[in-house]
Order: structure tokens, then C-alpha cells, then sequence
């Protein structure tokens, strides 16, 4: 078999397997406010915060005693 031939479809199945890793989280601080993430934020730094962007892009940066929950979004 060519290589052209192998290699599409190759490509078409990693991208897939790629795309599934992501899990989309809600992170809900004290306050109520909640954000959206593509993928499970970093853990707490060690400045004590947690790092993550939400899906508009954005990153957000809020301390650890500020966050109630992070969960998967059902």
C-alpha cells in the first residue's frame, strides 16, 4: 500500500482520539460564579491557585480558597 493512503486516515484517527481526551469541567467558586473549561484544570499551584482557560479562551487565575467544586460537567 502507498503511504498516501496509509497516512490519511491515520491522521483523521489520531486527530479523533485526540478530540475525546478533552473533558469539559465546571469549576464553581465560593461566590457562585462558575466557569466553563475545555480540559480538568492544573491542580493548585504552589502559590496556591488554580490555572485553567475557559472556553471563550480566556485565562483565569483565581486562589484555591476561592474554588468550592470542580467537577465534570455532566
Amino acid at each position: 500500500m502507498n503511504i498516501k493512503t496509509l497516512g490519511l486516515p491515520l491522521a483523521v484517527a489520531t486527530l479523533l482520539a485526540l478530540a475525546g481526551c478533552s473533558t469539559a469541567t465546571v469549576v464553581t467558586l465560593q461566590n457562585g460564579t462558575q466557569y466553563l473549561t475545555k480540559d480538568m484544570p492544573k491542580t493548585e499551584t504552589k502559590d496556591g491557585f488554580y490555572e485553567f482557560e475557559d472556553i471563550s479562551g480566556s485565562k483565569v487565575k483565581v486562589r484555591a480558597a476561592e474554588v468550592a467544586t470542580v467537577r465534570e460537567e455532566d
